[in-house]
Parts: C-alpha cells; sequence; structure tokens
C-alpha cells in the first residue's frame, strides 16, 4: 500500500514541477521581451531628445531634423508597436508593446515640451525604413514624430 502512495505521490510531483517549470519559463520569456522593448524604447527616446536639443539651439527659425532609426523587425519573432503619447497635445513617452498582447509592453520618457506633430505617431515593426524627426516653426514650437520613410 505505501508503494501506491509513494508512487501516486511521485507521479504528481512530476505533473505539479512541470507545470511549474512552464510558468517559469513564460515568466522569463515575457521578460526577456520587455527588456528587449526598453532598449527599443529608451532609443526612440534618445534620438528624440537629441534631435530635440539640436532644433533648439539653432539660430533659423523653421527647422527640421530627421534621423533614420535602426530598429529591429521584430522581437523574439514577434511584431512590435511603437506609438508616441501625449496629453493635450504635449509628447509624454515613447510606448511600445508587442501586437495582439498589451500586457507585454514599455515607455521611456521624453524631454518636456515637446509638442505633437500631424505625422505619423505609431509605427509597426516588419523591417520598414522609420524615422524620427523635430521641426521648430516660427512660433518657435518643437514638434516631434517618427514615421515611415
Amino acid at each position: 500500500m505505501s508503494h501506491v502512495i509513494c508512487t501516486s505521490a511521485l507521479i504528481v510531483l512530476v505533473f505539479l514541477m512541470q507545470f511549474s517549470f512552464m510558468y517559469v519559463v513564460d515568466n522569463m520569456r515575457t521578460e526577456m521581451t520587455k527588456r528587449e522593448l526598453k532598449e527599443i524604447t529608451d532609443y526612440v527616446s534618445d534620438t528624440l531628445a537629441n534631435l530635440y536639443f539640436l532644433v533648439n539651439f539653432t539660430d533659423s527659425s523653421n527647422v527640421t531634423l530627421q534621423k533614420i532609426l535602426s530598429l529591429p523587425s521584430d522581437v523574439r519573432g514577434l511584431t512590435f508597436m511603437i506609438r508616441i503619447t501625449s496629453k493635450e497635445d504635449f509628447v509624454q513617452s515613447v510606448y511600445a508593446y508587442i501586437k495582439g498582447d498589451s500586457r507585454i509592453s514599455t515607455s521611456s520618457w521624453i524631454p518636456p515640451s515637446l509638442k505633437v506633430d500631424n505625422q505619423s505617431q505609431t509605427i509597426e515593426s516588419g523591417g520598414e525604413t522609420v524615422v524620427a524627426g523635430c521641426r521648430r516653426d516660427v512660433d518657435s514650437n518643437v514638434y516631434a514624430w517618427i514615421a515611415y520613410d
């Protein structure tokens, strides 16, 4: 009788450990994907900040600067989206998430006083050339955007 109990307990333990292991592996995969997305949002945010400072400290009144971004075509085989979030026409952050799985997302801060441009503010990964840009108009407002080239 004790052999049956021990064997049953061992079988249950093997199945429970397998499910527990799958849960841990899924959490690790999710965390690694978030870290890769964080690197991407930091890169886009830093690029926009650099463009902002260059545009803001030039002497001309009508200036536009653009930079081609070197973004990966996917993250761990998954398509991702990048969006510039704004509130009341002012840029707040760069937000990235996995398309179809919004629980895997991250964001990076952008310097204050940038405004949202009318150009595209959301892009999808996939190997197309992406451009980040800043523009200062005659009224000294600085606008930021990301778009396909």
